[in-house]
């Protein structure tokens, strides 16, 4: 029996299990709680690739939210094992937009997407003519990830 070749996916993924104060009276998991996973999924991606938040706020740059898209699926319930997918979706040297898939098992539960503009010592700036070391990370992302993806 032949093995069917998988097609790697794009970014960086992340597992936890569902905990307890995550969700509601009925085990389920609260909404709010997805975009906090879509959180610390996109700042252990930076963290893979090079680009540590912590490192990036010490030296004055900031990466604000300025716009987020949550689409919800199916719920996800107290104990569930759940992965987070994090990826470059778009990126064009001034704005980056980072992509999200939540599953469990395979079934994907939660879907979407957050755009980031960057400052640097409080100054909106352009990663491509300001921050060239970001600008070359976050291109090979956006190439890797379209690629894989």
């Amino acid at each position: 029996m032949e093995i069917p070749e998988t097609k790697p996916r794009p970014g960086h993924t992340i597992a936890l299990r569902v905990r307890y104060y995550e969700t509601d009276a009925m085990g389920i998991v609260h909404h709010s709680n997805y975009i906090r996973w879509f959180e610390v999924a996109r700042t252990d991606y930076l963290r893979a690739v090079g680009l540590p938040y912590r490192d990036l706020e010490e030296s004055g740059t900031g990466s604000p939210v300025i716009g987020i898209h949550c689409e919800y699926l199916q719920s996800a319930r107290y104990d569930d094992p759940i992965e987070i997918r994090a990826w470059v979706a778009g990126y064009d040297g001034i704005r980056l937009t980072i992509g999200y898939e939540v599953t469990r098992e395979g079934t994907v539960l939660c879907k979407g997407e957050s755009q980031h503009a960057f400052v640097h010592h409080g100054r909106v700036v352009a990663p491509k003519r300001s921050l060239p070391h970001v600008h070359r990370v976050l291109s090979d992302c956006l190439v890797r990830d379209q690629v894989e993806g």
